[in-house]
């Protein structure tokens, strides 16, 4: 190749570098840029949780259900550390936590506000434009609404339940 094609097609792919970052594109890099931009450090655990949260698609889990994928990938993290990072991923906005009853709660890759299908044990995605919510009493003097989260509890279509 002629030195000076050589020398452009440095110079090309020099701008493409800066303009994108040296490792734009690969999926370890994305996550420590999505970890740092929501202010957390992206630690071993929180990098191998954080694939395997976030490399999927937008979906449901509980920690029991990370710890179970965790160890499938042969990572050994333990539940306690899986709640810490869970709970930090969510109070940085890179999660959101379903309470489903006192003893449940679902974390949900999809942050766009939406609610939800709770059928035997299954979140299933409702567009919040789907729920209409427009009658809802005043709340307490000196309180606003804050979120609204419908959680719609299903069960068979059939008499005996």
């Amino acid at each position: 190749m002629p030195k000076a094609s050589l020398k452009s097609r440095r110079a090309a792919d020099g701008q493409t570098k800066a303009a994108l970052g040296d490792l734009a594109g690969c999926p370890f890099h994305d996550l420590r840029v999505r970890l740092a931009a929501a202010g957390l450090r992206a630690t071993r655990q929180r990098m191998s949780l954080g694939w395997i949260l976030f490399s999927r698609g937008a979906r449901h889990l509980t920690a029991e259900r990370l710890q179970e994928e965790a160890q499938e990938s042969n990572v050994s993290i333990s539940l306690a550390t899986i709640y810490n990072s869970l709970h930090q991923f969510t109070n940085a906005g890179l999660l959101c936590a379903i309470a489903v009853d006192g003893t449940r709660t679902y974390f949900d890759t999809n942050t766009v506000r939406h609610h939800h299908f709770l059928d035997d044990g299954v979140l299933i995605d409702i567009p919040e434009l789907k729920v209409d919510v427009t009658s809802l009493p005043a709340p307490p003097a000196g309180k606003r609404i804050a979120e609204i989260s419908v959680v719609v509890r299903l069960r068979d279509d059939s008499p005996a339940n």
